[in-house]
């Protein structure tokens, strides 16, 4: 019995103790103090339930986003590599698809080792919106690559390692992010903004991007394109931004599949499109970016 009393404190310390260890995700303002630009917007975010008729599947659009934040998901310590994505889900403008392609898109991205950093970015065609795409949305994607970069010693990140990854609507903010970063404010009092924001490589799934709303240039981070023929959207985006990589010696792998439609996130679905994450880890790994944290 006295035995049992004395091993009674350690049994509950080592309980308290196990859950500091598990890896759960975490939600991180952008801006601790409010969102430049979305001064008096208080109302609450906004998230429908929806089914999809083809398959079942529950899956939840988010919406009125006045505080753009950080969801983000660390891989475990025994898998982690060092190399970080953020996640720019889709919605056109209008909301996120924020589990089609935010969460699970975050959950494999640990599967491979790599943290997944789902961006909550503010939206400008919902109804009612005061925002715009490039100066809002894009706000949000320049400064989540400097609050990660911030953060990559806490989150045991390589700085030198932060991928963008953006779907539909997302990929425009990633198209934007991509070719519109600066070095940061070396003399700025928020040390995030002291941080580059730009990302080192970049991955746009069915953007809903146009080639001639962007300026590549030879600085502008690798780029991985992926897109179905038969996208509503049109695959020649793809193809087009692809070539004016190519123009201005960017690395970059464009993918177009032959069916596949718009929107098909990363599920398992009998299309071709869905082996594109093999495609993807298979590109990420040959460039580097998987290789072990030194």
């Amino acid at each position: 019995m006295y035995r049992s009393i004395l091993l009674l404190p350690a049994l509950l310390l080592a309980a308290l103790i196990a859950p500091a260890f598990a890896v759960e995700p975490f939600d991180l303002p952008l801006w601790p103090h409010g969102a430049p630009g979305s001064e008096g917007q208080t109302s609450a975010e906004v998230v429908k339930d929806l089914t999809e008729a083809n398959h079942g599947v529950v899956t939840r659009q988010l919406s009125n986003i006045h505080n753009p934040s950080l969801i983000v998901y660390l891989p475990p310590k025994e898998k982690a590599n060092g190399a970080a994505m953020i996640i720019a889900p889709g919605g056109g403008h209008q909301f996120l698809s924020i589990d089609l392609e935010g969460h699970e898109v975050a959950k494999w991205m640990n599967n491979i080792g790599v943290a997944g950093i789902i961006l909550k970015y503010r939206l400008a065609r919902s109804s009612g919106s005061p925002y715009k795409v490039e100066e809002h949305a894009l706000a949000d994607g320049l400064r989540a690559v400097r609050m990660v970069r911030a953060h990559a010693k806490e989150w045991e990140i390589d700085p030198a390692r932060i991928g963008f990854m953006g779907f539909s609507a997302g990929g425009e903010v990633a198209s934007l992010v991509e070719t519109r970063f600066d070095k940061g404010n070396g003399s700025a009092a928020d040390p995030v903004e002291r941080e580059s924001s730009r990302p080192d490589f970049a991955v746009l799934v069915y953007p809903g991007t146009r080639a001639e709303n962007v300026k590549i240039a030879s600085d502008t981070p690798s780029t991985f394109l992926v897109q179905a023929d038969d996208d509503r959207i049109g695959s020649e985006r793809s193809a087009e931004y692809f070539l004016l990589l190519k123009k201005a010696g960017v690395p970059a792998e464009l993918h177009i599949y032959r069916r596949g439609g718009h929107g098909f996130g990363i599920r398992g679905r009998k299309i071709p499109t869905s082996t594109w994450t093999a495609r993807l880890e298979d590109w990420m790994s040959d460039s580097g970016y998987l290789k072990p944290r030194e």
